[in-house]
């Protein structure tokens, strides 16, 4: 039944992400893969051209920041992209809707929330056209890249919960027959229940496997442990986390397959993905993107702060959006895979600590529990096994029922703990810039003892 009600859902899903213009913008595409420096510098100006024009005139956020400056007697030409402001978190997350075109009607959008890489929750929108383009985008990129066939079977390791917090038996996923995927929850990735979702992904013939880095790297260690030859994939793709030279070598061993990163954010404002030369490879058609220190820009090929302006998604356009990540851009120095897509190199923003769970279990993506909570920002921190402690910027509507749902979330997804609610004016990043979404101060002794009580050891 619960099959059956995921593949409904699929369904829905796949209408919006999949038509019969997608093997035609697929194909378009790959053929831009090989497009010349000249060619993406006419595109993008005149899409550009296009977003900030409609941003300007249809976009009840800039249109009115345009007419007040106007008012001030700024001549400004809003034609120049150097001429905007740049854009923060806040404002998108205090007026979502202020951001979406005015000839737009959301109900006839697809509505989405992401945590961004600064723990703030944002509420987006995007059409179905945008929704196709993006994800004929992806699988041209991801999939095609590696010779995956759409018929292909799949595992997503994600951020849903499937089953209860506190389950340890299996099945601890899903299958999603219109997707042709099996959705496997990353909750209960615990050492003793590890070999499942191993033995779930040959059972179901699963040929490549998407996930959080940490997730695919849990496996892969499990199943390089249990000395398993059983399961070969053709590409384990990475998402949501950074992918160190460790994880490649484990998860690469452990599934015989390449294994490639894939870097974006549910803004739409970039994306990128890896090439079997280990080039991460932007996707311009997404947005453009500035590298700036201090507000300027940066010289060529040096790091700096990530400024990116949707091109895609110009029914909620974003204009110079500070994303909170660091990296620099490489142009004109071809890939050694053929292709002629600018290179970037990022230094993420938001990072993320495992918890652990008493009875063996890493968690990551906790987080998620506010992003319909009334709060400006959050932090699940773990002072001890049984001890968790949410850390919150509350926003107006935040009440003693909104406390009540955040104790009651963390303790359906890590049995047993102790909530401790901390409301705060900030929350501060580390000394390295980065906010932590996620922080464990458990130490590394008893979590290992953790892990070998939980394999039987």
């Amino acid at each position: 039944m619960r099959s059956s009600a995921a593949s409904l859902h699929g369904f829905h899903l796949r209408s919006w992400r999949f038509g019969p213009e997608t093997p035609r913008l697929r194909e378009e595409a790959l053929a831009r893969d090989q497009w010349t420096e000249q060619q993406w510098h006419d595109w993008k100006q005149e899409q550009l051209a296009f977003v900030l024009h409609r941003a300007a005139t249809r976009v009840p956020y800039y249109r009115d920041q345009w007419a007040e400056r106007r008012r001030r007697g700024d001549a400004s030409s809003w034609e120049q992209l150097e001429n905007w402001p740049i854009l923060e978190k806040e404002a998108l997350r205090s007026d979502p809707r202020a951001f979406i075109a005015d000839d737009c009607e959301t109900r006839r959008m697809s509505h989405a929330s992401t945590s961004g890489t600064t723990g703030t929750p944002i509420e987006l929108w995007r059409s179905r056209a945008t929704m196709r383009q993006l994800y004929a985008l992806s699988t041209a990129r991801t999939r095609g890249w590696h010779g995956v066939n759409p018929e292909d079977r799949w595992a997503k390791l994600g951020g849903q919960v499937v089953t209860p917090g506190h389950q340890q038996e299996p099945p601890f996923w899903v299958w999603n027959g219109a997707l042709n995927q099996l959705y496997m929850s990353s909750y209960h990735l615990a050492p003793n229940l590890i070999e499942h979702y191993l033995d779930a992904l040959v059972k179901h013939r699963i040929n490549y496997l998407f996930g959080y880095t940490s997730s695919v790297f849990a496996l892969a260690q499990e199943m390089v442990r249990l000395k398993r030859t059983d399961i070969r994939l053709k590409v384990a793709v990475t998402e949501g986390e950074p992918l160190f030279a460790h994880h490649r070598s484990v998860i690469r061993e452990a599934f015989q397959c390449p294994v490639n990163e894939t870097y974006g954010m549910g803004e739409l404002v970039t994306a990128a993905s890896e090439c079997s030369e280990g080039t991460l490879h932007q996707w311009p058609e997404i947005g453009h993107v500035e590298v700036l220190e201090d507000t300027a820009p940066v010289s060529d090929e040096d790091f700096g702060e990530l400024v990116c302006t949707s091109l895609l998604n110009s029914d909620m356009p974003l204009i110079r959006y500070r994303v909170g990540d660091r990296g620099r851009l490489t142009t004109g120095i071809p890939c050694n895979c053929g292709r002629t897509l600018p290179s970037i190199d990022i230094v993420a923003g938001g990072s993320y600590d495992l918890l652990i769970t008493q009875d063996g279990r890493r968690i990551l993506g906790l987080e998620d529990i506010f992003f319909r909570m009334p709060v400006r920002q959050a932090q699940i921190v773990q002072e001890r096994l049984d001890l968790i402690r949410a850390r919150y910027v509350p926003a107006p509507g935040f009440t003693s029922d909104s406390a009540r749902a955040i104790v009651r979330a963390v303790q359906a997804r890590m049995k047993g703990v102790e909530v401790i609610l901390e409301p705060v004016g900030n929350i501060s990043r580390g000394a390295n810039g980065k906010f932590w979404l996620q922080v464990c101060k458990v130490p590394e002794v008893e979590i290992e003892s953790v892990l070998n009580l939980s394999r039987g050891l």
